[in-house]
């Protein structure tokens, strides 16, 4: 069965390149709702594999390895249960391109890539993204299924 055919609910992440925000998100969404639900993550624009995503997400058991980054243009799909964008330009974009979603939300996160400082603080601005978008999915996730009309 193709996604398309899927009855289960589908959640977009859109962020500036989907290196950093949109994959952990969807990765974290998959370990919450395993079986339950299809999150898909996006760029705005293409960005590169980040290896300290990689690196703090092993230390809560997800491989991203398997993550390659993809743009909008890549989507097949324009209509989603739920669309959260990561970034201001995410925002815009999935505005600009006519993307649906029974519920659309616009979350902020600070971008860890653009941390300066030794690798000890940049690493620590990553695992606190990856905190912070683990207690936010694991609070905000049902209740958006919810609204959407959907139950994981």
């Amino acid at each position: 069965m193709t996604e398309q055919e899927s009855e289960l609910p589908t959640i977009l992440f859109v962020c500036s390149m989907n290196s950093v925000r949109s994959p952990i998100a969807a990765a974290l969404a998959r370990k919450h709702f395993p079986g339950r639900l299809v999150a898909r993550s996006a760029g705005v624009r293409s960005g590169k594999v980040d290896h300290f995503v990689h690196q703090v997400m092993e230390e809560v058991g997800i491989d991203m390895s398997v993550h390659t980054p993809h743009t909008m243009d890549e989507l097949v799909a324009s209509n989603f249960d739920i669309i959260v964008t990561l970034a201001d330009d995410a925002k815009k974009a999935v505005a600009d391109r006519g993307l649906e979603a029974a519920v659309m939300e616009h979350w902020s996160p600070a971008d860890p890539s653009e941390m300066e400082g030794s690798r000890d603080v940049v690493l620590g601005a990553y695992r606190e993204l990856r905190d912070t978008m683990d207690i936010k999915l694991r609070t905000a996730l049902e209740p958006m299924l919810a609204r959407a009309g959907k139950s994981a």
